[in-house]
């Protein structure tokens, strides 16, 4: 084990405990980073400049293929801090919060916006590198800024919304900024008013199951959560990243050549007249669904999640998406990407 300063970078550390795939590959140098002045220490040292890196926050969506010969930096920096201002609210958590926890805390006390986001793994840093969402909601409609250590200089900049450049489950630091950027904390501008999204999913079809007409951010909250539970699979008990493929977004022409051979085909508005489809469905019409290949295999209740039954390798899963994604493009015509950053 080596010691830089205050900071204990380990040698040859297994990564099972720190993806949500559990898949079991190891780390060459491995740094727990739980202050942001840690990250100045560490890139001091001209040999973490240049060594390659990856950064972990809950490991919820990626895949790893091989072990890792560089450094990973696991982000463990913690703290909630809020603002109001009349109406609003200015939520700040550290990088290294849990993601639901963030959540909880704001449902608990009031603060509407995330509420649809409920359950989804992963930490607040990893959030809008990814621009998570779901029923509805996506990071980018909450998102205020945030705040990220540069690598290359050893300074910290704050990002604004516009600087982010958001897309649909992307981001700048999945684009022209990829590794250049260690996000410390994120910003979230919410309201004490709620604005409720109840149409997307099977939300509105639950509250009703409920008897709930007037519903609060927390019924909200603690129907998605249900939903969540009941189709996905917990990452503590059988390894999955989640969502494993995006939703395609295609053209309202390609659409309709879909439409017409597969009048059933799932699908939602989108950006620029597109249309998006879920790729669930596609999977399941190819057969996919609750299918075991190997150790490996997709979920029972949602074939858009891939999981590790046990001891499966990071390119036993790899190999089995790209089966996926070669029968859904021989059956509609359409190509699924898969969501997850593949680490490889």
């Amino acid at each position: 084990m080596r010691t830089q300063n205050m900071l204990q970078i380990q040698e040859n550390v297994s990564l099972k405990n720190f993806n949500t795939f559990a898949i079991d590959t190891r780390a060459r140098y491995f740094v727990e980073i739980a202050h942001e002045d840690e990250l100045r220490e560490l890139f001091a040292d001209p040999q973490w400049q240049q060594t390659e890196r990856l950064v972990l926050g809950g490991g919820s969506n990626m895949l790893m293929v091989n072990d890792f010969d560089g450094l990973v930096i696991r982000m463990n920096i913690r703290g909630i801090e809020h603002r109001i201002s009349h109406d609003d609210v200015f939520i700040e958590a550290g990088g290294g919060e849990v993601w639901n926890h963030l959540v909880n805390y704001c449902v608990d006390h009031g603060y509407a916006g995330i509420e649809n986001l409920s359950l989804i793994p992963g930490s607040v840093g990893a959030s809008p590198i990814q621009n998570i969402g779901a029923y509805g909601v996506e990071l980018k409609d909450v998102f205020h800024s945030c705040r990220a250590f540069e690598i290359a200089t050893g300074t910290f900049k704050e990002f604004s919304k516009a600087d982010c450049k958001f897309g649909y489950r992307e981001s700048v630091f999945k684009a022209e900024l990829k590794g250049q950027y260690i996000i410390v904390s994120v910003k979230f501008h919410l309201s004490l008013i709620p604005n409720l999204n109840t149409q997307y999913g099977a939300i509105g079809q639950e509250l009703q199951n409920r008897g709930i007409v007037n519903p609060t951010i927390k019924d909200v909250s603690q129907v998605v959560a249900h939903i969540r539970v009941s189709k996905l699979p917990d990452p503590s008990t059988i390894g999955n990243a989640g969502s494993f493929f995006k939703n395609p977004v295609i053209s309202a022409e390609e659409f309709a050549v879909v439409q017409a051979e597969f009048p059933d085909v799932v699908n939602y508005p989108a950006a620029d007249g597109g249309v998006k489809l879920a790729a669930g469905w596609l999977i399941e019409q190819c057969g996919w669904k609750g299918k075991t290949v190997g150790h490996t295999g997709t979920w029972k209740n949602q074939a858009l999640v891939l999981v590790n039954h046990g001891g499966a390798t990071g390119q036993e899963v790899y190999n089995f998406s790209s089966q996926i994604i070669d029968s859904v493009y021989t059956k509609f015509g359409v190509t699924l990407q898969r969501e997850v950053n593949i680490i490889s």
